[in-house]
């Protein structure tokens, strides 16, 4: 009777040890798997468990280039992150005060007029810098035409024969190479050609910012004038570089549409003693405050993540040359990652941090 007690007892202490060995085998193999986009394993805190995260994006490559690098921390954070939704500026913050977004790359002085339509700081935050240098725009000529005729300043086209020199459709008015229709850049161009006197020599041309961008390249390489709309973040600007192949022009006078254009002083529109009529900008994140007070971990990442303004720019080459796809750029975003990958860990480091410091 002891005996068979006994075996009884070596019999339950082989199945407990056994069972606490495989518990010991799941749990390594769990903590040894990898996160896509971390060299962090899954033991470490997911403070985003649990929580549906909604990005958007502008329609230019080298945003949505962006928003995948943020989308690739934000599922590392553990949050269940939406596919990206591609739309314009105007739907962006539309969605933004409506609650259908949370979280959107934005300029925020060329937006301005929109993040207070959308609800201002009641609803929204700007946060974060997508990108790591100053964002320049205005208008450009060819450098050649520029030199020749002896153009600084927009106001110089009043003149009707400097007008006809970027004439491309034979109505006697200059063709300015303009932007996307509802887009602020449209409406500020529309707005300085009202003020600066120009409306009867000077029309903006309106459509596709790419298609449009490929007919200055066009014009360019068949050594006709060329005046357009630009901004340091376009792939254009590798193709026509600001100094070699154009030039910028001045404005006579800052001014800008809406309450905000109002703030906007000619010391924040000049570059290098030129007053280039649009703001030097930054690239933000937007945010909706209510995700962001219930999200701190989410917070500390927009907070942080930026990328080299080059790095924007060749993402926006690339997507010209035909890696356009959301899996191209998604991939793109990966590669990034992967070469920037010790910086990527501390961000989410520090994102977790966040997290932990307000439980």
């Amino acid at each position: 009777m002891i005996m068979k007690l006994h075996r009884k007892k070596q019999t339950f202490a082989i199945v407990v040890a056994l069972f606490v060995g495989l518990i010991s085998c799941q749990s390594t193999l769990e903590s040894s798997t990898k996160l896509p986009g971390s060299s962090q394993s899954t033991e470490v805190a997911l403070p985003g468990k649990g929580v549906k995260i909604r990005p958007a994006s502008g329609g230019t490559a080298g945003g949505h280039f962006v928003s995948e690098v943020l989308r690739i921390g934000l599922e590392n954070l553990g949050y269940e992150v939406e596919e990206l939704k591609q739309l314009n500026t105007t739907t962006i913050f539309l969605a933004l005060g409506n609650d259908e977004i949370d979280v959107a790359p934005t300029l925020e002085k060329l937006f301005a007029n929109f993040f207070e339509k959308a609800g201002g700081e009641k609803k929204l935050e700007i946060l974060g810098m997508l990108v790591s240098s100053d964002i320049l725009q205005g208008y450009s000529i060819d450098k050649k035409t520029a030199e020749q005729y002896k153009i600084t300043n927009l106001v110089q086209l009043k003149d009707p024969k400097i007008a006809k020199l970027f004439d491309s459709d034979g109505d006697g008015k200059a063709n300015l190479t303009g932007c996307n229709p509802g887009l602020s850049c449209e409406l500020i161009i529309d707005h300085h050609l009202k003020v600066y006197g120009l409306e009867d020599t000077v029309k903006q041309d309106k459509g596709e910012f790419e298609v449009l961008q490929a007919d200055i390249i066009t014009r360019y390489k068949q050594e006709k004038p060329v005046l357009y709309y630009s901004r340091n973040l376009d792939w254009l600007t590798f193709v026509l570089q600001n100094g070699r192949d154009v030039v910028w022009l001045e404005v006579p006078f800052t001014s800008l549409p809406g309450e905000k254009g109002k703030e906007v002083t000619e010391k924040d529109t000049t570059v290098g003693g030129k007053n280039l009529g649009f703001a030097v900008d930054r690239g933000r994140f937007v945010a909706s405050r209510q995700f962001l007070e219930a999200n701190p971990a989410a917070r500390r990442w927009f907070e942080l993540v930026r990328v080299p303004l080059e790095d924007y720019i060749t993402q926006e080459k690339l997507a010209n040359e035909g890696q356009n796809r959301s899996k191209d750029i998604r991939r793109n975003a990966e590669v990034w990652v992967k070469n920037h990958q010790a910086l990527v860990d501390g961000w989410l480091e520090e994102a977790r941090i966040a997290g932990k410091a307000s439980k």
